[in-house]
Formats: C-alpha cells, structure tokens, sequence
C-alpha cells in the first residue's frame, strides 16, 4: 500500500498536497491543500466514495460544522485528494479510514470521469476532476462508523432509493457534487 504523502515544511509539520491539473486532467504540478481552495481554485485531482453496507444500504455523511465549505451538509460517504504519488484505491481506502474509521473491500469505479464546479456560500470554489468510486464495508453486519469529528458530524445508513429521492426532490439538503453524482449511480 503506498503511504500517504506529505511533504515536511520547515517547522516539520505535515502538509497536505493536491495534484493540479490541466483542461485535458494531465498533472502540471501540485500545492498545498490549505492553499489551493479559495475563491479561484485550480482544476485538481480529487475523487469521492459512497461505501455500501452487505445490505446494500449507503453510507451517508453530514460534514462537520468545522469545515470552511458546506459545513453541516448531508454528503457521499467519503471525499479526498489522492496525494501525487497514490492511487485511487489506496487513497479511498486511506481516507475512509481516516475519516470513518472503517475498513473496505472491493475499491470500484463508478464515474471514471466525473468533474465539477461548485462555489459555497463564502466563495470558496471546488474545481474537480474526481472520479467516483463504490466501496463495501468491511464484516457481515454494518459496522460502526467512528468518524474523525473533524470531517463528519454525524452519518446515517440510507437505503439507495431514499438518498436518490432526497437528492432530486430535496438537493439543497445534499452537496452540490452529491446532488449531480447520486442521478447518475446505480449500485
């Protein structure tokens, strides 16, 4: 599995990187996650995950009030940034352990070739190139998400019909990126 990268800044904390991207989602680079959301965001590479119970049932997540974009809103399972030398499997399975503290199995694309544009209510804009990926939990029973509080507030298991309901009748409810992902998946 590769390791999260991270590269140490001058007073050895960790740092978070982002992959940037051109029009045509080629990587020219990279920067520092804490930088790169602003109110003219470059295109970068990101990908989010709806994780599935043994029942089929989604895994849905209310963002933490902390975070500067969407706070509080419903959303996909998970969200990240692969760092630049990771792939997208062992950046979900990194991320969904980090944020949920879950294990999953069976790491799947779902829209290879999903991008978005999105500004927030404070004017951070979100530009990317962030395919979408289906995941299973871990164990026989639906496990028990212990999110990082940091990331989720609170999470629920939805059956795929209800959160397909919620995301056309209700989509002020949900993520920009969740409202135009959930149409067009089928688990």
């Amino acid at each position: 599995m590769t390791q999260p990268t991270a590269a140490a800044t001058s007073t050895g904390s960790q740092r978070e990187l982002v992959v940037l991207l051109d029009e045509d989602h080629r990587r020219v680079g990279v920067a520092d996650k804490a930088t790169v959301h602003t109110g003219d965001t470059p295109l970068h590479l990101a990908f989010s995950c709806y994780v599935l119970d043994p029942d089929g049932r989604v895994l849905i997540t209310r963002r933490s009030l902390d975070k500067t974009t969407w706070p509080g809103v419903w959303t996909n399972s998970c969200c990240g940034h692969p760092a630049p030398d990771e792939g997208f499997e062992d950046a979900v399975r990194r991320r969904v352990s980090q944020e949920l503290g879950l294990d999953v199995t069976e790491v799947r694309p779902a829209l290879p070739d999903f991008r978005y544009r999105a500004v927030s209510a404070e004017g951070i804009v979100e530009n990317e190139f962030c395919p979408v990926f289906w995941a299973r939990a871990e164990g026989a029973t639906a496990p028990t998400p212990d999110p990082d509080p940091s990331e989720v507030a609170e999470y629920a298991w939805a059956e795929w019909p209800d959160l397909v309901a919620v995301a056309e009748r209700t989509p002020w409810l949900l993520s920009p990126w969740a409202v135009e992902q959930i149409p067009r998946l089928n688990p």
